[in-house]
């Protein structure tokens, strides 16, 4: 029997990215999702193309070997994939996780005896995307006590950091996906040594995630989304537009270029080496072959304000070190005035908050931030300062 990979998340990502690499290794895909529409014309559809887009040109990858199961619909179909699957791997958002968890836990409790764990690895944009998704499924009201003791013998959980953008697509594209031709997939081989490493080009198996997973996320995450929110605010239409501004621009290298300094001293990374990256990633970002709309890359400014994410994460922890956060601090009040976007329900749940509460009770909120941190009166000044400007209007 050929190899089997159940994905989570029929989406760009899903399709694009990550079900090109399992169908390129050689497996069959078994898209999961809720979508009827999508689920439908994945399977009337026997393929569709990647168009990797770079100011070096335009390539094609074909796509087969893929079919689709309605997880709300068809559950029993989908554990029964799932209990025979080698590799599970999900991009469905971070907060979707709790969600997916379920019916992954009732496959792996399922899986026969003697076979090989389950591989299993969360494609977020988060810190540790798989270990949640582990706490899920060992939750239990997901698997039961008595089986979590050689739970480790049916599946195996390791995190990873991907690094690809993948704008807005054409709606009359089909399912064809245009991303960008640069990819990292980095994820930690040591949960799966001893079990043995899935066969699947182009990922770079490594023991120690964590340097990847923060340079990425502080440095590409960073970037874009100071780019978008900054440009939003001065009604860019994209990354791009934003970029061609002298003033965004110069924002964009000030929060990277502090960002630099905590990636630097905590990972031990040669500074050259991730001054250069910075370089690179501010031209993939700006990259005038994606038609990256500055809405489309700001929305979710909640999880984006959050504690570990790309904003607060960073300019936390440079506050206790006694550095300069001037510039993420402008990121983040920008973040904070993309509100009442009529596409994305966070940004309208963000005004909600900001009309309704104080200052200091919103940074506890959104942002998880305590009072005796020294980052805390920076950023309820910058609170402050966005509830201000909202009365005037």
């Amino acid at each position: 029997m050929g190899m089997k990979a159940v994905h989570f998340g029929a989406g760009n990502i899903g399709r694009g990215f990550v079900a090109c690499f399992l169908h390129n290794s050689g497996y069959e895909v078994i898209f999961a999702d809720v979508a009827d529409a999508l689920i439908d014309k994945i399977n009337d559809t026997p393929s569709y193309k990647v168009i990797e887009v770079g100011t070096e040109g335009t390539t094609e990858n074909t796509i087969t070997n893929y079919r689709a199961i309605n997880s709300k619909t068809h559950e029993s179909d989908l554990i029964d994939e799932i209990s025979q699957a080698d590799i599970v791997t999900c991009s469905v958002g971070p907060n979707i996780l709790k969600f997916i968890a379920p019916v992954i836990a009732k496959g792996i409790d399922r899986r026969p005896e003697g076979t090989t764990p389950l591989h299993v690895i969360a494609c977020e944009n988060a810190i540790g995307a798989t270990d949640t998704l582990a706490e899920f499924i060992k939750d239990p009201k997901n698997t039961a006590e008595d089986r979590l003791e050689d739970h480790h013998l049916r599946a195996r959980y390791a995190n990873s950091a991907i690094d690809r953008i993948v704008p807005a697509q054409d709606p009359d594209a089909g399912l064809d996906v245009t991303l960008e031709k640069f990819f990292e997939w980095v994820v930690e081989k040591t949960p799966f040594e001893d079990v043995g490493i899935p066969a699947i080009k182009g990922i770079n198996w490594v023991d120690n995630l964590a340097p990847y997973i923060e340079r990425k996320l502080f440095t590409v995450n960073t970037g874009h989304a100071t780019a978008a929110y900054h440009g939003y605010n001065r009604r860019k239409r994209t990354v791009y537009d934003a970029l061609q501004d002298k003033d965004i621009m110069a924002e964009v290298r000030g929060a990277l270029n502090e960002t630099k300094n905590l990636i630097v001293s905590k990972h031990e990374i040669d500074e050259d080496a991730q001054a250069a990256y910075v370089d690179k990633i501010v031209k993939r970002i700006g990259n005038p072959h994606l038609e990256d709309a500055v809405e489309r890359v700001g929305r979710a400014p909640l999880r984006k304000l959050s504690r570990k994410e790309r904003f607060i994460g960073p300019a936390a922890e440079l506050a206790e070190m006694g550095e300069s956060i001037k510039y993420l601090l402008d990121a983040i009040e920008m973040a904070f005035r993309f509100q009442n976007y009529d596409e994305d329900e966070e940004s309208k749940e963000l005004a909600k908050i900001m009309s309704e509460n104080g200052p200091e009770d919103i940074v506890s909120k959104v942002c998880s931030v305590q009072s005796n941190e020294k980052i805390y009166p920076q950023l309820v000044e910058v609170v402050k300062r966005v509830q201000a400007d909202s009365r005037e209007d």
